[in-house]
């Protein structure tokens, strides 16, 4: 693996991020989820603590700008509780954004030039609403790590398009990381082509929620491209159970595709947080979903999965 891993406290070496959670929730605030937001930096520090006791040594913070996100807290939190963590840059799906949102102005260069400031010089807290990030204060402010767009369901809409867009141009600026969020995993291949006719490999892309849409078959045929297939559905037992999503992680790994699985629990709400008084928490991932997955698997592969897919996707490759 060429390249470093950019993380809140810094840049570090691939073969220093350790078992990857590759997609949880610090801080958020959206009106697609009215109170549940997260945005108490003791209660998420505490969930951040938690999942690191649980054995996982790293995690990607998926709010992308506008939701909520706070940087510096973000950067606390990674310090005090010995969790690497890369940051999110980018802009989620129209839906999660309110009237009259600065950012639903912002233009495809507006917002790679914003995307860019938060990957290269630092991201802003409170983010101010303008491409113009914190001017020369380099190194004064935690700097993201990954790019994401989010689709809805089976549509990319102009929201969308202008996102990757915007996310294709940061990404051949920089060689960040991709991630997309796929609503009930749809729309998979399409994305994909979208961000490969602007230059993106697929094997620099993450498709989040591939597991809300437990498709094997599917799911090989993207991992065919390179694609990372992002599971991340556990302890939704009201949609599927986990033995759903366990089974469909096993014919994707028998189907030649366990190189590019990412494993994540995106919590994401304060009352699935038990830091905030809800549950599962953060250490349902390891705790209660791994050891099934492991059961079925095998530990070996499961800490390929963890360690080198996740490391190989988070490195920053031109």
């Amino acid at each position: 693996m060429r390249g470093l891993i950019r993380t809140v406290l810094g840049d570090i070496d691939p073969s220093e991020l350790g078992r990857l959670n590759y997609h949880e929730h610090l801080f958020q605030k959206s009106p697609l989820l009215p109170g549940d937001d997260l945005d108490n930096e003791d209660a998420s520090g505490k969930e951040a603590k938690a999942l690191r006791l649980s054995g996982f040594d790293a995690m990607v913070d998926a709010t992308p700008l506008g939701l909520g996100r706070r940087p510096a807290a973000i950067s606390r939190i990674s310090e005090t509780s010995g969790l690497s963590v890369a940051m999110t840059t980018g802009l989620h799906r129209r839906e999660h954004y309110g009237s009259g949102h600065p950012l639903l102005d912002f233009s495809s260069d507006q917002l790679a030039a914003a995307f860019v400031k938060d990957l290269t010089v630092g991201a802003i807290e409170p983010w101010a609403g303008t491409a113009e990030g914190p001017g020369d204060t380099r190194g004064s402010f935690p700097m993201a790590g990954v790019l994401k767009a989010g689709a809805g369901y089976w549509r990319i809409d102009d929201h969308t398009a202008r996102a990757l867009d915007a996310v294709a141009s940061a990404h051949m600026a920089t060689g960040a990381p991709v991630m997309v969020h796929l609503e009930n995993g749809t729309a998979a291949f399409e994305v994909l082509g979208v961000l490969e006719r602007a230059g993106v490999s697929p094997s620099r892309v993450a498709l989040a929620h591939m597991d809300r849409n437990p498709d094997a078959g599917l799911h090989c045929e993207l991992a065919a491209t390179g694609a990372y297939l992002g599971y991340d559905g556990a302890a939704r037992a009201r949609d599927r159970p986990d033995s759903a999503l366990i089974e469909c992680l096993e014919k994707t790994i028998d189907g030649g595709g366990g190189d590019n699985i990412l494993l994540g629990g995106d919590v994401a709400r304060s009352s699935r947080y038990r830091a905030y008084g809800g549950m599962p928490g953060l250490r349902y991932l390891a705790d209660r979903f791994l050891p099934r997955v492991v059961a079925v698997i095998g530990e070996g592969c499961m800490d390929r999965i963890l360690r080198v897919n996740g490391a190989r996707w988070l490195v920053w490759q031109n």
